[in-house]
């Protein structure tokens, strides 16, 4: 499987690089479909981190070229796309609320619930994650295993540049309401983001618990519990509060026992809401 899989990968890339040439358009669908099926990933946790796998990307490019618009229907709604939508969830054991929508070329894990929300093509959704309403799962951002993404979160795609790593949230993490986590950014595992948090590869996410204050960037450290902040920078037209992320505590009991109200939820069935 692995070396076929290498194959495929070199396949890929060889079309990628060559641009003038004809595309192999049977090694593109084949690497879109192992991303629909979850047989691969643009990105997967190794013993030694994160892996990108820049040939999936590639194919999802490439996917764009060799597909012609058409039109199809989901009832009342109408779509002229080059993408079809995601089909088989009641196969997979995945919830999916309307008007959901879930382009081809994505994986959802079984388990996983999908209010009114948008998954992108590359994407990767664990199980047992709940995507609440009007959340966005970019193409290639990769979400774990138990985690809400509260109501409004944005987490970005990453297609171009092709270099580029793409979102990853790892498992239990929980993402406030109308948050939104761009360029690469890592949000691991356990880690909670307050409503309204922003996070750019390029963010301060200080933290403020110690006698002095320790600055990451790109990374959410585990179990850290993050609240949007700002702090001082000068400018030839004055000091202005610039966004960051303040890192207040970590998860202890009491911040586990508020996340777990939602997991009591689903337990009776009831529906959890944009909180």
């Amino acid at each position: 499987m692995r070396a076929t899989l290498a194959d495929l990968a070199q396949r890929v890339q060889a079309s990628f690089e060559h641009p003038d040439d004809p595309v192999d358009a049977e090694a593109v669908e084949e690497a879109v479909r192992l991303l629909d099926a979850g047989e691969a990933r643009a990105a997967e946790p190794t013993p030694d981190g994160w892996r990108v796998n820049l040939w999936a990307k590639q194919a999802v490019v490439l996917f764009f070229r060799i597909r012609g618009l058409e039109t199809t229907r989901s009832g009342p709604f109408e779509y002229h796309d080059q993408l079809p939508l995601k089909t088989g969830f009641a196969e997979r054991g995945v919830r999916v609320v309307p008007p959901a929508a879930v382009r081809y070329g994505s994986f959802v894990s079984p388990g996983a619930i999908l209010m009114p929300s948008y998954v992108n093509i590359g994407a990767w959704v664990g199980p047992g994650t709940l995507v609440d309403t009007w959340a966005t799962v970019g193409s290639c951002a990769q979400v774990g295993a138990n985690v809400h993404l509260s109501g409004g979160v944005g987490l970005g795609g990453v297609l171009e540049p092709i270099q580029a790593a793409p979102v990853i949230v790892e498992d239990g993490a929980f993402v406030g309401s109308r948050c939104v986590v761009v360029e690469g950014v890592r949000v691991r595992r356990e880690a909670v983001l307050g409503a309204g948090v922003v996070l750019t590869g390029n963010t301060p996410i200080i933290d403020v618990t110690g006698a002095e204050p320790v600055e990451h960037r790109g990374v959410v450290p585990e179990r850290a519990v993050v609240v949007p902040g700002t702090r001082p920078r000068d400018f030839p037209a004055g000091s202005y509060g610039l966004p960051c992320g303040l890192i207040i505590g970590y998860r202890d009991a009491e911040t586990d026992a508020k996340i777990a109200l939602n997991d009591a939820l689903r337990g009776f069935g009831a529906d959890t809401g944009t909180s």
